[in-house]
């Protein structure tokens, strides 16, 4: 068993960084609270409601953002998000398709095809599609991963901005600077474990960041 007795509550309108070694379970938790991998034990929880006892419909409320960015080269941002506005059943998704490239800068490339866009590009479209329904919950598996400064720094704006939007927001990240920067608080995950702390509790005891720095591996 990768997880083992992991308990996680994350408050609506909050930030959570998850931390932990390659093969730690970074993923397998993301993709459990996706509702993509089912549990052998245990419960998870999403707006007080079970996720057994809710199915496949509970799934609306999540928005996940894998390593795949699951986006068609082939078509340009405002085709790909139409089609999957068509997946998520939203009815004349035209004002919506607008409000989410806006919010991630893309919207003066609308009509350029995907395969033309940069890395950074990609992972902001990837999260438009995400929220494009408009979930409470927003997941992130390492969205910082393979960035340049300029993406890194409008990916920490676009991060806030979907915080301050009241979402709950998970996001898995191998660099404890970003995760002290961008979450209100780090999760990690050690031996199937859990461990959680505020991040000002980790910027005030740099004995605590170097334990973090020994357990999980992150970078600096």
């Amino acid at each position: 068993m990768v997880l083992k007795g992991v308990d996680l509550t994350i408050n609506e309108g909050n930030v959570v960084a998850l931390l932990g070694t390659n093969g730690a379970g970074k993923t397998t938790l993301l993709r459990l609270i996706a509702g993509l991998t089912k549990p052998d034990r245990g419960d998870i929880v999403l707006g007080g409601v079970e996720f057994r006892q809710a199915g496949a419909e509970l799934r609306r409320y999540v928005g996940l953002v894998s390593h795949a960015p699951l986006l068609y080269d082939h078509l340009t941002a405002w085709e790909n998000l139409h089609f999957f506005a068509g997946m998520y059943d939203l009815e004349q998704p035209t004002g919506r398709i607008e409000t989410v490239l806006q919010a991630v800068d893309l919207w003066a490339r609308r009509n350029d095809y995907v395969r033309t866009y940069s890395r950074g590009m990609q992972q902001r479209l990837a999260i438009a599609r995400a929220i494009l329904h408009d979930p409470p919950i927003l997941l992130l598996d390492e969205p910082d991963s393979g960035l340049d400064q300029k993406s890194l720094q409008m990916l920490q704006s676009l991060m806030q901005y979907l915080g301050d939007k009241r979402r709950a927001i998970l996001f898995s990240t191998h660099n404890l600077d970003r995760a002290l920067t961008w979450a209100d608080s780090v999760a990690m995950l050690v031996q199937g474990r859990m461990n959680h702390h505020t991040a000002t509790s980790l910027f005030d005891d740099p004995a605590k960041i170097h334990q973090l720095h020994v357990a999980t591996g992150v970078e600096p």
